[in-house]
């Protein structure tokens, strides 16, 4: 019965915000279409339809405000004017009761709030659609008293996620029957993507864990500070993390009275991102200025301080590979080559023409050098890249999709705060660096530093297996044995030789540049 009501609920809302004409606007059967024009009238649909729709889901709660938030980073799939619009949605709920916050603390933990922390504030410091927080005190196992951050899962979320995921996925349905344009959004694939997305930031651990990786990754860079995790008061439930002070990044006019340098600041904002994609693969994907402070104590004056690790985007070196050549290669207007890295990734079906893939890139590509390299967006020139790949049935990759949306908000934010941000000129050394390292003598170096352990246990065991393969020539397994050894064998020579020459090339070269000097 409550589904129903739901449901007529949600019916209400669309009819409200006209979101019906959106939907029956769209689909094939002309007697729909018809339909909707006919339903049109008596309602006042002056709104922009982005508008409309993002009051739509206010309206609606939380966690359709969330879906909002992750829908609008497919602008690979949406239109601008609703991505953009579904972008200002803000993630801010009234806070639950504290006693219920309790409740679930001593439940995580067995034990009497008294027991778990010194001091307990009863009235959270924030609250959003999943979780709310408030700040205590505990005594660490050396016996020191440590700010914290309490952060406390909502009461019945899988209960309340589960009926409305319910209802989005019967809505997703019916669009992608009815509806081609509908369909070309792919409502179905969407919906499941939020329900991963949802579970996994219903378990706090997992957020956690990811703090904890990026604290470790971002040690020595002393430009962003992340929480310390205290894995004695992690569960699934509660998680608890030291207590971080700064303003926040969107108090400019407090920042500049404060002393900060707000261009530096937005310089070390764009190599905290590059640095997490392009070193470690691994980045924080929900970089909005509500999870973003500055820090003005003095020891760690004018560093970030990050904030709420439910996402973060992964890479493999394949996934670094096609970032690092297709940004190097757009910006030498090389775009025959952007089009062989689509071939090449998998992504592009095998009977794609590459002359016309590459003209509609060039399409896509050639206006931005009319502008200054500053005034060029490269989360921007990603996209159209995914837009026009979508026209030669390429599926982009999630965590490329993840990437391009924060990649986004990094630029935005940036030049917020210093209008005449270059990001290239920032991006650059990260790329050049990267691609050095793929194919210079120190990949070579590692990779056979990598497979020395194998090559170790196996060479020993030539001279013995040679024997038992002159012994025995009519046995076929020792033979391939004895030949896939003396492959093995001949590809270590090879790459020993390679670095030789690699090692010539340069002894050689430095060689020739200090007689070049000399001679000078």
């Amino acid at each position: 019965m409550s589904r129903f009501f739901r449901g007529f609920f949600i019916a209400w809302i669309v009819w409200k915000y006209g979101l019906d004409d959106l939907v029956l606007s769209s689909f094939k059967q002309p007697w729909l279409r018809g339909f909707g024009r006919l339903l049109r009238l008596g309602r006042d649909l002056s709104s922009p339809r982005g508008v409309r729709l993002r009051t739509a889901l206010e309206s609606l709660g939380p966690i359709f405000v969330k879906f909002g938030q992750v829908l609008s980073t497919r602008r690979d799939l949406l239109p601008m004017d609703i991505a953009t619009e579904l972008a200002k949605l803000q993630d801010r709920v009234p806070p639950f009761p504290s006693e219920i916050a309790v409740a679930t603390i001593e439940r995580a933990f067995g034990r009497p709030l008294a027991q778990i922390f010194k001091h307990f504030e009863q009235v959270p410091v924030a609250s959003a659609s999943i979780a709310q927080v408030h700040f205590a005190q505990i005594e660490d196992r050396q016996g020191e008293i440590k700010e914290v951050a309490v952060k406390v899962i909502r009461p019945m979320m899988k209960k309340v996620i589960e009926k409305d995921l319910a209802l989005m996925r019967m809505m997703a349905t019916w669009l992608d029957r009815f509806s081609a344009d509908g369909r070309r959004l792919k409502p179905i694939e969407v919906v499941a993507e939020f329900d991963k997305y949802l579970h996994d930031e219903l378990d706090l651990v997992r957020e956690a864990a990811n703090a904890a990786q990026l604290r470790r990754n971002m040690h020595g860079l002393n430009l962003v500070l992340i929480p310390e995790m205290y894995w004695d008061y992690c569960h699934q439930d509660v998680i608890v993390m030291q207590r971080m002070d700064g303003v926040p990044i969107s108090h400019l006019s407090r920042l500049v009275e404060a002393g900060v340098d707000i261009k530096q600041l937005a310089r070390d904002g764009v190599t905290i991102f590059f640095t997490q994609v392009f070193r470690d693969g691994f980045f924080h994907a929900d970089m909005h200025p509500g999870n973003i402070q500055v820090s003005l104590d003095a020891l760690t004056f004018g560093q970030y301080v990050s904030l709420d690790f439910g996402i973060v985007g992964t890479l493999t070196e394949f996934d670094k590979e096609y970032l690092a050549q297709n940004f190097t290669a757009f910006f030498r207007r090389d775009y025959k080559r952007v089009a062989q890295l689509h071939l090449e990734s998998g992504w592009v079906p095998a009977q794609t023409r590459i002359d016309e893939l590459e003209s509609a890139i060039r399409t896509v590509c050639e206006p931005y050098f009319d502008r200054p390299l500053k005034e060029i967006s490269l989360g921007m020139v990603l996209m159209r890249l995914f837009q026009t790949s979508r026209r030669f049935d390429v599926q982009i990759q999630p965590q490329l999709v993840l990437l391009q949306k924060t990649l986004l908000n990094i630029e935005g934010l940036g030049r917020e705060l210093d209008p005449d941000l270059d990001l290239w000129s920032t991006a650059k050394p990260f790329l050049e660096k990267w691609m050095l390292e793929q194919i210079g003598p120190q990949k070579l170096l590692e990779q056979l530093k990598a497979e020395a352990p194998r090559y170790a246990k196996l060479i020993p065991e030539l001279p013995r297996l040679m024997h038992e393969f002159l012994k025995n020539k009519s046995e076929p397994a020792l033979n391939e044995e004895v030949l896939k050894l003396l492959k093995e064998t001949r590809q270590t020579q090879s790459t020993l030789m390679r670095i030789l020459w690699v090692a010539m090339g340069f002894v050689f070269g430095m060689l020739a540049m200090q007689w070049l000097f000399q001679v000078a």
